[in-house]
This record gives C-alpha cells, structure tokens and sequence, in this order.
C-alpha cells in the first residue's frame, strides 16, 4: 500500500474551466437570447456548471447545440479581458438585461470589496476572476448533464437549472475521462445496490435513510466483524450511547452554534427538549466523566458504531454516500499531552491497515486546518490551533507520510487528517478522519489525576476510518463493481444441481457448507443450467458449484468460479480451499 502525493488541480486547469463556463454561458445567450436569466458558473473539482432561469426549461437535446456553439468560440480565439467597475455602473448593466440574481450577488458584495467584470467575445459577467487568456486555451469541452439547484441552496428560493460540463487542455485528456466517468456509471453503487439487492431508499420511510436488505445486511455484518475484532485487539473498548439526549447537553458541546444547520430540530419531551445525535462524541464524554479518572488509564479509548442523524439539503443526498442517518464507527481517545503523538500516528496506522484489509492499496492524505481570516468559525485560542495542528504535522512526518494542507477546512473543535483511499479506476474518496480536540474536554470539564495528584484535563482525540457503514459500503460496491471478496460476498458459493435427481445430494452440500460457516445458497428452480449459471454470474455470486450424476456418486463437485476457472472437487477440498480464501481475506 502506497500514500500519493494528493493531486492538486493546477491554476492552469481551475482557471481553463472557469473560462469554459463563462463560455457555455456566453453559447446560452447566443442561442436562447438574453430573456435567460444568469447565477453563477464555477469551476468544480471535475469540470463546471453555470445556473440559469429559463421560462422554457433546457433538455437534453440542448447540450450538442451548446457544445457545438462553444466549440465555435473556442476556434475563434476570444479574448478574455477584465477590468474594474463601479458598483453603480454594473448595477445598471444588470437591470439594463433584467439580471435578477447577478443584481442579488451584486448587492452581497461589501462595499469595501473592488467589482470587477470579465468579457469574453459579447459576453460580460460579474466575477472576480481566474481564467485563460483566450478561448483557444480552454482545449477540448464536453457539456455533460442537466441538474436542478435551488438558488443559493435554499429550497425556498426559485429552482435553477444547472447544466454540468467538463474540459481539458487536449481531446486526449478528456476522451481518458470521460471513459472514466463511463467505467464509473457501470459501477454506481445506486444501480448495483438495485441489481444485487442490497439496499434501498423508501419513500414511504423519507429521503436519506437507508434499508438493508439481507444481502447488504451479509457484508455489513462482516465488515463490523472484523472491525469490532480490530478494536479489541488495539485496546478499544465498546461503548453504546442513547441516539436522541437533552438539547442543552448539545448547547455546552457547541453543536448548536456551530452546527445547527445541519441538525435535524430538537423534539418536545415532558416540557423538555431533546436533540436526535449528530454526533457521537458528547455520549462518549459523558461516559470518560461518569468517573475521576487516574493518569495510569490514559489513553482511554471508547469506540462504538453509532447511529447519527443530520439534516443535509435534499438537492445533496447521493445513494449511500450521502444519507440523513448513518452509523459512524466512531472513537474517541481521552489522553495526557505526552501521549498524543503516538495516539494519532496509532490511528493513522489503524486506518491504512483498514484500507490493507479492505482492499485498496493507494491512499492520500490532508491535513485540515483552520482560516485564520475566519476565526470567529471556530473554537479556541490561536496558540492552542498552532500546538493542534504542530501534533498533527509532526506526526505524519515522522511517518514519513506525503500530505496536503487545506486551510478552511478544519471543523469547529479542532484540525483533524483526513486519509482519502484511491479506488480501483483511481477516484479519491473521503472517508477517515483524525481529529484534535482540546474544545470539548474544557467545555466539560474533563479531568484526570495527574502524578503530582493535580487535576489536568485530558487531549481528546476523534476517529472515523469509514467515515460511516453506509459510505464506506458504497465505495466498496463501486471499488469491486459489485463483485466482493469471497470474505465479504453476500454469497460465497450457490449450488446448482443439473436435474431434480441430484437436488437430494445438492441439498446436503448446500447443507455441508453452511454447517462449516459459509453463507452458501442452492438454487433448485427448474430453470436450465446455463440460465442458471447467467443468473448466478450476473449476482457476482464467487463460486458456482455444479452437481450432477457423476459429482453425486463421487461426492465431488464442479467447482465454476466467478473468473470462468473450471476444477472438480472433493466437497471437502472445496470447503478447506473456501475458508482459507476468507481467513487470507483476499
């Protein structure tokens, strides 16, 4: 397993893709008139978007023209040219083209902030800036999707339509991603979740929320498995906390104020208010504070996989990675100022055996520090942010571990690592975090005996490695494609019997396997074989084992794995072969 060096999308490529988009809106206005009204158009981490207001709404069949329009400016060699203006002469430009929202973004810039307008062939746009200098720069564009978003992000504001698109300095480039992006529709976890009946989201139950279907419920329970197993080994104990407490509990913890947006709202309890958790860690305060603790316990580490709840916009839930309730596999490590180091480069150490285990072998790595132009966003001192993010610094460099330093990115309570693993077609997917916490100790009161016998309060250490089940479950279906290890697949081997005459035999190897610990199925519908076999192949299922007269009278079977391998087996040769493949976790 490897770290990389997390990629950095150069100036070059924001900068190329900010001009793309001032040029799809530019191909908009040339074919559908000014009568479209304008939002915003960024660049994003993979391309992208403008939103527009149109009275008839785009479809698909729109995107070829405008990407055909943009090709044509691109060819031409515009200019992109910008210069500063006065507020009131950009808000007359604006009410000039009857441009509600550009008046709206123009009203939100502080006074003392300079207005600059950029121009690029007939188009003008309100913007700060970052592009190429001429639109022959942008290289190769393909526009890729049409999408709702509310204005500014709030439901109650007019819905827009945001059109999605992509570009890169050369055609080769973007032909590379965009068969990245083709390989990755064929493993998206919301389409195999469907076709290997793993789990769904009901409406009946609400958007978000996640159903577990016994096939699902199978790999699930062989992840927490493993993990509680880990746990146990590496000094963790296991903890269970209620999932809805009093309010005030989540005033003192700093929730409420610096996390209430996405907070589902407090519920009425016998003139009481109670909050459904949005995080595990003031449950496990609680239990570290039901006690005086000796500096001879430290570190005390609490870990559990807690159900949480939080309130994300509808217009962001995406399958499982994105849900209003999931379980994180959460800890959190309470330790005295000289154990800290080793602590975090211990779970740091935890999540790259997890990603060894699990299957992935390229990981990156960040580190989330604070804005110091934003201090107001967070707690604590400037000295303890600087002692916080020194920890964490020094501890991957003494593990000798590549990262990168995002500024802003930091949560509330302290900086934290985020370790993000790279899947099978190379997409980076955030998941482990290890976060600092000298907030919540103080804010608690926390404390330990120390050996002068003085009462000190203690470092807090939080630790996520999946993130939670649900999002660690969808990256693995879309790692794999759906086709699991044989440790974690739902269903490790079905048996398929020929003809009704070898369904007796068929029955006790089903029986067989099971009774050694394999989750084994036995197919005895009267389908033919070969349909049975697709069926089966297109389930992902690892082994196929297929009996007929011969293997009956042999007490053999016809072992047909996932790869196409053809071997026949005696039943216990199989089994041997079976349960070392699940203790190798290959």
């Amino acid at each position: 397993m490897t770290a990389t060096s997390a990629p950095t999308a150069t100036r070059d490529l924001a900068a190329l893709r900010h001009t793309a988009a001032h040029l799809l809106a530019h191909a908009v206005i040339d074919l559908f008139g000014e009568d479209v009204k304008l939002a915003i158009g960024p660049a994003i981490e993979n391309g992208f978007y403008y939103d527009f207001l149109k009275d008839t709404p785009f479809v698909p069949e729109d995107l070829p023209r405008l990407e055909a329009r943009m090709r044509e400016l691109i060819a031409a060699g515009l200019h992109m040219e910008g210069r500063p203006v006065e507020r009131a002469e950009a808000e007359r430009y604006y009410r000039e083209r009857n441009q509600p929202f550009k008046l709206e973004i123009l009203a939100s810039i502080p006074e003392s902030e300079p207005i600059t307008m950029y121009t690029i062939g007939t188009f003008t746009d309100l913007c700060r800036g970052g592009h190429v200098d001429n639109s022959r720069d942008v290289g190769a564009v393909k526009l890729l999707s049409i999408a709702g978003a509310y204005w500014r992000g709030d439901e109650h504001n007019p819905m827009l339509q945001r059109i999605y698109g992509t570009a890169f300095p050369t055609q080769a480039e973007l032909d590379a991603y965009l068969a990245q992006l083709a390989e990755a529709e064929r493993r998206d976890h919301r389409k195999l979740g469907r076709e290997l009946d793993l789990f769904s989201i009901q409406d009946e139950a609400g958007p978000g929320l996640i159903f577990w279907h016994p096939k699902g419920g199978a790999v699930r329970r062989q992840m927490e498995d493993w993990l509680h197993e880990e746990l146990v080994r590496r000094g963790y104990e296991l903890v269970y906390t209620p999932h809805v407490m009093r309010l005030g509990l989540w005033e003192q913890s700093g929730h409420t104020g610096f996390y209430r947006d996405n907070m589902f709202s407090p519920i009425a309890v016998d003139k009481d208010r109670y909050q459904l958790k949005p995080m595990n860690c003031p449950g496990h305060i609680l239990i570290y504070k039901s006690r005086l603790r000796s500096y001879r316990e430290l570190p005390v580490r609490l870990a559990e996989l807690g159900t949480v709840y939080r309130y994300e916009r509808s217009g962001v839930l995406h399958g499982l990675l994105r849900v209003r309730g999931f379980t994180q596999d959460d800890a959190h490590i309470f330790c005295r100022p000289d154990q800290i180091e080793a602590e975090i480069a211990e779970c740091v150490e935890f999540a790259r055996e997890v990603l060894r285990v699990f299957g992935f072998e390229r990981y990156e790595v960040e580190l989330s520090a604070r804005d110091p132009a934003r201090p107001g966003e967070y707690a604590g001192t400037d000295e303890e942010w600087r002692r916080a993010e020194d920890a964490l610094v020094t501890t991957l460099q003494r593990m000798d571990i590549p990262f990168r330093r995002q500024p802003g990115e930091a949560v509330f309570y302290g900086p934290k690592i985020d370790v993000k693993l790279v899947d099978a077609i190379g997409r980076p997917w955030q998941l482990t975090t290890v976060q600092f916490d000298f907030n919540l100790p103080r804010r608690f009161g926390l404390a330990y005996v120390a050996e002068d016998g003085s009462q000190q309060t203690p470092l807090m250490v939080h630790r996520a490695l999946w993130g939670s089940a649900e999002r660690f479950f969808g990256v693995l279906i879309e790692h794999y494609a759906g086709a699991f290890p044989v440790w974690l697949a739902p269903v490790q081997a079905v048996v398929l019997p020929i003809t009704d005459d070898q369904l007796a035999y068929a029955r006790s190897v089903a029986a067989a396997l099971r009774a050694a610990g394999f989750r084994v199925e036995l197919d005895d519908s009267n389908e033919r074989l070969q349909k049975k076999i697709r069926t089966h192949q297109m389930q992902k299922v690892p082994y196929m084992l297929v009996v007929g007269k011969s293997e009956a009278a042999a007490n053999t079977v016809n072992v047909r794995s996932r790869s196409g391998d053809q071997a026949a087996l005696g039943l216990e040769d199989f089994s041997r072969r079976l349960a070392a493949e699940v203790a190798a976790r290959r």
